[in-house]
Parts: structure tokens; C-alpha cells; sequence
């Protein structure tokens, strides 16, 4: 995820102690799964969500394996749209970018739909001088998936991990676009990707790529790719290595103490994480990703005033590439009891969420607004997250806070006597 899609849960990440008082029961739950890990408060388990998936074991490759199989063809459609929710006055380019090279791979319609096979060589596009056309070969600290599970990555590194370092993006002078992590798709998946939106430019403080990284020298860029070339082949301990020498080499490359951040955090360490998480941020404060590193990080252990303070600086540097860490901001407020700063931050979670990965957040706002009597707004809400989330391992308890929303209202439609 150009970093700038860090937590893309994949998975749905439920809102923490969701409780509506006095009258709904005071269950917590989890929609669906997640690559993070999971804490236990008051008998309650609350989903981590995490930035990323966990260094991946080394999966053995059998002597039957066939390794040389050639890869199927991708498919991929959407649609590009601006903020406001227009389509574009002129015709977008949809990129592929591997290890930050891109390639272009289509264009869109005069209503802003697209429809491509990923990396087909005659696509008929005319391709930008500045593409390498050599990218994909190593790694980008960008691209990692964390909604797609560990194992969707255990194939062949010729085959459905072929395009583990890479992004999605569309093209237009003057906007900046969202991301779609390309790391975990694989042929038979469902080709609708949905929606691309793309941000006007203007001054920004923040960053969403390590502008430390592409100063780095020679010898530890080197490093840092090897790395990432050992993630793609399963060998995480030797991506350790590459990234402790980056670092040596070149303390300030921020995405290489994310990298060594990430491990700790499948070694179950927490404490040294949430340290190199700091080291990139001292590395690099103007780049938004460590700062929600940290941020899931503080989630997990439930300190609401440290994610609030973390997801209001991702805010300020990046209010556009992070939806998830909207959705963070009005879990904390909430949690705070700052109800009319958590509907705002919960509002526009779901705005910028154009392919509904934090589903959680209607959860969310359902709860805010009936703790603030909208109970026209609350069973509207809880009734869109049960209509996406049908499978959630929550829904017995969204149903009962329903019914209750639902009694309320009845209640008041009931003529005086």
C-alpha cells in the first residue's frame, strides 16, 4: 500500500466497545476475520487491525510442485471518480506501480469505468517516458495487502505472487489517487475492484511516500530491496538482516524501521515495535505511515488518547489516503466521549472507504448516532453495516441494538393518550 493504504483491514476491524446505554446489552464483537491479533478486556475480544500482514513463514516448496507454469491472465474493472463524486472530464490513465515504477495498463471512459488485463504487453496504451518498464523485481514497501491472509501468498512467486509489490492507481494531471494493493490478487478472483477517487492537489504537509527512502544512498537502498525481495520469497529472517543493515547504513530510512517494526509485532513484541515505529517517525515527521503504524499499535492495547492524538496527525498530514485512520479517530472520540467530533470522523471514514473495507464503520456510527437520539440515523445505519456484513460474527448483537433502536422509534410514533 503506498503506505498511504497501511491499514487496509481487508477483513472488516469492529469498532471496539460499542455500547449504547443503558438499554443495549453491553456485548462486544468482531466482524469477520483479521490479520492482526486480538485483546481481551472485560471478557470482551476486540480485532487488532493491523497495517499489514506479519512477516510470512517460509512455506516449503515440493519437488512437485510446478514453479514454471505460466501465470493466468487478471482481469480487472472500476471506476474513477472525483471527490465529489463525478467522473472526470477527460479520460484517466490506470496504472500498474511496482517498486515505484509505473506501467500504464488502460484508460478510462467518457463516464470514468475501466476495464483491463493486468500487465498485457499490446494494451494499446500510449506509455509515459518516465515508466521502467523493467519494474516488479523487487520490492515496495507500498504494497503490502493486510486484508488478504498470509496464505493467498504461499504460492509460487512466478504465479499468483507475481504482482506482490505492486499498486493500482489511476492518472490525471493534478490529482493525487487512491491505492488498491495488487499483492494478494489472484485470477479467479472477482475483477470488480470498485471505485478509484482522485484528490485535488494542493498544499499538503504530509507525505505519502518516504521521501527519505528515495534520498537514501545507493548501498542502502541495495539492502532495503533485498529485503523485500526476502518477503517475497518467505524468508523473513533474512529480510531482518537486510533491513537492520539498511538502517545502519542509513538511519533515516523510515520504511525499513516500518519493516522492522512489522516483524517484532509477529514475534508478539509490541514494546520494541511500537520503539522502531518511533524511529521512523523521528526519521521521517512528515510521512503519515509510521504515525498509523503507531496508531494500531495503541489501538490494540485500548489507549484511546494516544489513538486519538496519533489519528488527528495522520489527519493533518493526510485527511485523503487514510480512511482507516478516520475510522480510528471516531473510535477514539467515541471511547472519549466526544460524540460530534466521532460522527465526523465516522462520516467521512465512510466517504473516502469508496470499496468498503471498514464496513465496521456503520457499526460505528449507528451506535454514535443513537447515543445522540438520531434514531432514524442509528437504524439506518446498523441496518446498511448488517446488509454488508451479513456473515459477521457480531450479528446476533447489531440485531438486538436494532431492535431496540427500532422499539424506540415505534415508541415515539405512538399516539398520546
Amino acid at each position: 500500500m503506498s503506505l498511504q493504504t497501511l491499514i487496509r483491514f481487508g477483513s472488516v476491524v469492529t469498532a471496539a466497545g460499542l455500547l449504547l446505554q443503558p438499554a443495549f446489552t453491553q456485548t462486544k464483537g468482531t466482524t469477520g476475520t483479521s490479520t492482526g491479533g486480538s485483546t481481551s478486556s472485560a471478557g470482551a475480544t476486540t480485532t487488532t487491525p493491523t497495517t499489514r500482514p506479519t512477516l510470512p513463514t517460509p512455506t516449503p516448496t515440493t519437488p512437485s510442485q510446478n514453479t514454471t507454469q505460466p501465470p493466468q491472465t487478471i482481469f480487472l474493472s472500476g471506476r474513477v471518480l472525483l471527490e465529489d463524486g463525478t467522473p472526470p472530464t477527460e479520460s484517466v490513465v490506470i496504472e500498474r506501480v511496482c517498486s515505484g515504477s509505473p506501467h500504464s495498463e488502460g484508460y478510462t471512459d467518457s463516464k470514468g469505468y475501466f476495464s483491463i488485463r493486468l500487465g498485457e504487453q499490446n494494451n494499446g496504451v500510449m506509455h509515459d517516458a518516465s515508466e521502467d518498464m523493467t519494474a516488479g523485481s523487487m520490492g515496495n514497501p507500498s504494497t503490502f495487502n493486510t486484508g488478504g491472509s498470509t496464505s493467498a501468498m504461499s504460492g509460487s512467486r512466478f504465479g499468483e505472487n507475481r504482482y506482490f509489490d505492486c499498486d493500482l492507481k489511476a492518472r490525471l494531471a493534478g490529482y493525487r489517487s487512491q491505492s488498491i494493493s495488487l499483492a494478494n490478487r489472484r485470477a479467479m478472483d472477482s475483477p470488480d475492484i470498485g471505485v478509484i477517487l482522485l484528490h485535488r492537489l494542493g498544499a499538503s504537509e504530509g507525505t505519502t511516500v518516504s521521501a527519505a527512502a528515495l534520498a537514501a544512498p545507493k548501498e542502502a537502498r541495495k539492502a532495503y530491496e533485498k529485503g523485500l525481495e526476502a518477503l517475497k520469497k518467505h524468508k523473513p529472517e533474512d529480510a531482518v538482516r537486510d533491513f537492520q543493515k539498511t538502517v545502519e547504513i542509513y538511519p533515516k530510512h523510515a520504511a525499513a524501521w516500518i519493516e522492522l517494526g512489522h516483524y517484532r509485532l509477529s514475534q508478539n513484541d509490541p514494546v520494541e515495535a511500537r520503539a522502531y515505529f518511533q524511529k521512523a517517525i523521528e526519521a521521517e515527521p512528515k510521512y503519515a505511515a509510521p504515525y498509523m503504524e503507531m496508531a494500531a499499535v495503541e489501538y490494540k492495547a485500548e489507549r484511546w488518547p494516544a489513538v486519538l492524538e496519533l489519528t488527528d496527525k495522520i489527519i493533518q498530514l493526510d485527511s485523503f489516503d487514510y480512511p482507516q485512520a478516520h475510522f480510528l479517530n471516531a473510535l477514539a472520540n467515541y471511547r472519549l466521549s466526544n460524540l460530534d467530533a466521532a460522527e465526523k470522523s465516522a462520516r467521512e471514514a465512510l466517504r473516502l472507504d469508496t470499496r468498503k473495507e471498514y464496513v465496521a464503520t456503520l457499526h460505528l456510527l449507528g451506535v454514535i448516532l443513537a447515543q445522540k437520539k438520531d434514531y432514524p440515523g442509528a437504524a439506518e445505519q446498523l441496518k446498511a453495516y448488517l446488509k454488508e456484513a451479513p456473515q459477521a460474527s457480531d450479528v446476533a448483537t447489531v440485531k438486538g441494538q436494532l431492535a431496540q433502536v427500532e422499539r424506540v422509534l415505534a415508541a415515539k410514533q405512538q399516539p398520546q393518550q
